[in-house]
């Protein structure tokens, strides 16, 4: 087998869907997994659809998700440029071959025309015109009009497209790797334009010429391009390039929850989950979508997730690394039909993820938290409150939000706990305990239990009757991991501090 060369080709028209990164993510595997490169083109042949900031967006986020390519608009190669845009005197003699050959034609009609020409069709009853063999001849083009005045029209400066030209009653097939054998009829295809007015080509002869030149030779995109591969695949044909064509494999979509769909930006808004990589600005609006880096998503289970939308390994292992992807993925494992999203299952990748995270990264990633917030403790306290949370949180922040108490004192009490715990003599209670807890020489947890054990024996009373109001006083809260180890982590002169605290300000 030749290289092995594959590409990802997005158009920069917006913000960077998962379905998009997860083909990213498959030709990239797939790429690693066959010693081969990985290409990033940018398409943006539709100059009209060109979102400023999306093509910088997308290389970003595929960057944060560990998406690295051989050739790009970044790292260059033997096969650039790698934008459409900077590649447009390329496509303009292969769509004027295709005329001479016979098998594309220059069409002079207007918006207006091509309306009209839809709204006769539908008036004797076809329900969706098409400009094909049926309706070529009534319409302004270089196969309805002489040759004359083809070129009159032409030296004149008349706007024309060049549209390929469909032939009759013809079966193309097409081998998918994941789908098996595509057969359409050329009668349901219509005479789609393959250079536009502008001098830009439009896709389907872009891709097909560019993946030519750049030796492309497994082509993996999404399945939404499915009924234009038989049009691609006719132009290899008449371009005689049907020996180097390469192989193709359509991935299944991205799903709704519920299946009922493709997942859309929508329905992430809807439901309350993300559905692009990372945080997407719109420049004219200023409204921020949401992305999974800034959720707080750690871009290996962003990855794991997304490997799972459509392929499986054939074992019931979930947890895979980025390596580990590459040497397992193989495009015979991806189904052919829709992956549901399940956003419960995303977050529980990352709390496998989190929990797989050693004491020192974790203790960075909330160091992070707590200097956004001016709060600075050594990484050995830090650590330490890292490993109370680390196996019932799903989030770095979660450590934060739910052992927020460790760094700061609690501003407000939990008032459940209050009304059922906090008694007249509770003040009292606290006090005297504070005072037997200040005379502990080794302020550990062991030690402060047993000091605690004491005072209530002496008092007479039940665990039930202090303990939740010691929590309270340290913690504000009414639940929460062993309080001998927070106070012994708070430290003395802390722990009694805030007890004296919540005496002075719980009524």
């Amino acid at each position: 087998m030749s290289e092995v060369r594959v590409r990802f080709a997005p158009s920069p028209t917006g913000p960077l869907h998962i379905g998009g990164v997860r083909t990213a993510l498959y030709n990239f595997l797939f790429a690693k997994k066959q010693g081969g490169k990985l290409i990033l083109r940018i398409e943006d042949t539709d100059q009209t659809r060109l979102v400023e900031g999306a093509e910088e967006y997308l290389i970003t986020s595929l960057k944060w998700c560990g998406i690295e390519f051989d050739e790009s608009t970044i790292h260059g190669g033997e096969y650039g440029p790698y934008k459409q845009s900077q590649r447009k005197e390329i496509y303009l003699p292969y769509a004027e071959k295709l005329v001479r050959d016979g098998f594309a034609y220059y069409a002079f009609d207007t918006a207006e025309e091509l309306t009209s020409m839809r709204e006769r069709m539908k008036a004797a009853g076809v329900p969706s015109p098409q400009y094909n063999g049926v309706t070529r001849s009534t319409m302004k083009n270089s196969l309805s009009l002489s040759e004359t005045e083809v070129n009159k029209r032409i030296k004149a400066g008349v706007p024309y497209v060049i549209r390929i030209k469909m032939p009759r009653n013809e079966e193309v097939k097409l081998h998918d790797i994941i789908r098996g054998w595509v057969v359409v009829n050329t009668n349901n295809m219509d005479d789609k334009v393959i250079f536009k007015s502008d001098g830009m080509p439009t896709y389907h002869l872009a891709n097909v010429v560019d993946d030519y030149t750049m030796k492309i030779s497994h082509v993996i995109r999404g399945e939404e391009w499915l009924p234009s591969a038989p049009l691609h695949v006719l132009l290899y044909r008449y371009l005689g390039w049907e020996q180097e064509m390469p192989i193709f494999a359509h991935l299944p979509l991205i799903l709704k929850p519920d299946g009922n769909g493709k997942l859309s930006k929508r329905d992430g808004e809807r439901l309350g989950f993300p559905v692009f990589p990372t945080n997407w600005i719109n420049q004219n609006t200023g409204d921020i979508s949401s992305g999974y880096r800034e959720g707080g998503y750690f871009p290996e289970a962003f990855i794991n997730m997304l490997a799972f939308l459509g392929w499986n390994p054939g074992t019931s292992k979930e947890l895979f690394s980025l390596e580990e992807l590459c040497q397992e993925f193989s495009l015979d494992r991806v189904g052919k039909s829709g992956a549901k999203f399940d956003f419960d299952k995303t977050k529980w990748f990352n709390q496998q993820y989190l929990r797989l995270r050693s004491k020192e990264e974790l203790t960075q990633e909330l160091q992070i938290i707590l200097k956004e917030n001016d709060i600075q403790f050594n990484d050995d306290y830090v650590a330490i409150v890292c490993e109370q949370f680390k196996e019932r949180a799903t989030f770095i922040r979660d450590i934060w939000e739910e052992g927020k108490y460790y760094f700061i004192p609690p501003t407000s009490y939990d008032e459940k706990t209050i009304r059922k715990k906090w008694k007249e003599n509770t003040p009292e209670l606290l006090l005297e305990l504070s005072c037997r807890l200040e005379n502990i020489n080794e302020f550990t947890s062991e030690n402060i239990e047993v000091e605690f054990k004491s005072y209530l024996e002496e008092k007479e009373l039940g665990m039930g009757r202090l303990l939740p109001v010691f929590r309270l006083s340290l913690t504000g809260l009414g639940v929460g991991p062993s309080i001998f180890n927070i106070a012994s982590l708070l430290g003395k002169e802390e722990a009694i501090k805030r007890m004296q605290r919540a005496i002075n300000k719980i009524k």
